[in-house]
């Protein structure tokens, strides 16, 4: 045997030496990059705009653990840990429950891929960009979108919603419990009701609002809700939430057609979850790291309590608009009932550049807040309390950087 291999090593000699010149044969044109040969520099910052938020410390210890494999059965026991998380956060018994390994963008294609199908009628409630950007991907799909469209800081009664359901008979409603471009907070008591009646499944976005105001999946009809991780909940973004009703189930599961994504195909991510109760299945590399960090996340919220946390958020945002009226801004939502606990807006300050307020805020407080998103560009300022970062001590911070600016930016001669 040994001589065998011997006189096999000697045969490959002269190939492996012609292989080394070959991949020496060539120089490098590119050098390695001198940005990477220094060491990585973070700012230490104040995450107070809409999202992402600063990590809860727990959550970033769970990010420097160690890798195991995405097909162990000590991650598919994590999983399995998300999953029930997830019920609890949503208030759902659903069993077609998961993450997605994605953000909040990907679970709302992941919802719309599946659901969806050419010709449908889809009918999106469009107050603000999240509704823009759920009737731009229901056209991709080929679906027949009808978009209720109304100014940001507007909301959807239920006679409207009638209306829109009884005119375009769609299969799917999209409304937003949390529209973070405009700091509305749509009300959800009676909709999933009104959309069964007329034979439709409703699709709510909670991406902002999820464990900052109440929600209640099942009790509330919602056949599809989707929400993201680094809102309150405080872990990295790059993996979402989301969980299917029976009646979105058997939507999904009796297509006429596959969905547009293998990568969002819930069949498959059905098994991988383990949600159809079949021996799970490759279809892709979950994100390990980033699921430790959410299941951290899920259970610092189980450990304090949904009640708790909206009442938080509800009390810490309460005192944030009490500051900022004492400072003269005024709120852009008019109606405290429909106001989100979690991303506030004011009124873009007449006479001010808004940009250079948020650029003061930052440059000289380490303190992010934002201008408007979408529709609501130019016409706010956000503030966002999330999770961890919904303290009375960040609303002081906030206020106090936002006193100066107004003090120190440049008025606009009138």
């Amino acid at each position: 045997m040994l001589r065998a291999l011997a006189r096999a090593s000697a045969a490959l000699g002269p190939r492996v030496a012609g292989w080394a010149r070959t991949m020496a044969s060539q120089q490098l044109l590119v050098a390695p990059p001198g940005a990477l040969l220094k060491p990585l520099s973070i700012p230490n910052r104040l995450l107070l705009g809409p999202g992402p938020s600063n990590l809860a410390p727990r959550v970033l210890v769970a990010g420097g653990l160690q890798m195991i494999g995405h097909m162990h059965k000590e991650m598919f026991q994590i999983m399995d840990e998300i999953k029930q998380g997830i019920q609890y956060v949503f208030q759902t018994k659903n069993p077609l429950t998961l993450a997605v390994s994605g953000s909040g963008h990907c679970a709302l294609e992941a919802a719309l891929f599946n659901i969806l199908e050419p010709g449908d009628s889809f009918l999106v409630g469009v107050n603000g960009i999240w509704g823009q950007r759920a009737a731009d991907i229901g056209e991709r799909i080929g679906a027949r979108v009808h978009s209720m469209i109304k100014d940001p800081g507007n909301h959807y009664t239920l006679r409207e919603v009638e209306e829109g359901l009884s005119q375009h008979k769609p299969v799917l409603l999209f409304l937003t419990q949390g529209e973070s471009s405009s700091g509305v907070l749509q009300p959800l008591d009676g909709y999933g009701e009104l959309c069964h009646k007329y034979k439709c499944l409703l699709l709510v976005d909670s991406v902002a609002s999820l464990c900052g105001a109440p929600i209640y999946m099942d009790q509330q009809g919602i056949d599809i809700l989707y929400s993201g991780s680094q809102k309150v909940l405080n872990a990295p973004p790059g993996t979402s939430l989301i969980s299917f009703s029976d009646k979105a189930k058997n939507k999904i599961y009796t297509r006429k057609t596959k969905p547009v994504s293998f990568y969002l195909d819930m069949k498959w991510l059905a098994n991988i979850w383990g949600c159809d109760g079949k021996p799970r299945i490759y279809h892709h590399t979950t994100p390990v790291i980033s699921l430790y960090s959410l299941r951290e996340s899920l259970a610092l919220v189980a450990e304090r309590g949904l009640e708790n946390s909206w009442r938080q958020h509800r009390e810490v945002t309460a005192y944030l608009h009490q500051r900022l009226q004492g400072l003269g801004l005024q709120l852009f939502v008019k109606d405290p009932a429909l106001r989100l606990p979690t991303v506030t807006t004011v009124a873009a300050p007449a006479g001010y550049d808004w940009r250079d307020i948020v650029n003061y805020v930052m440059d000289h407080f380490d303190i992010e807040i934002t201008g408007g998103l979408g529709p609501s560009t130019g016409k706010v300022l956000r503030i966002g309390l999330l999770g961890y970062n919904a303290t009375r001590e960040n609303v002081d911070r906030v206020i106090q950087a936002l006193e100066e600016a107004l003090q120190r930016c440049p008025r606009n001669k009138l």
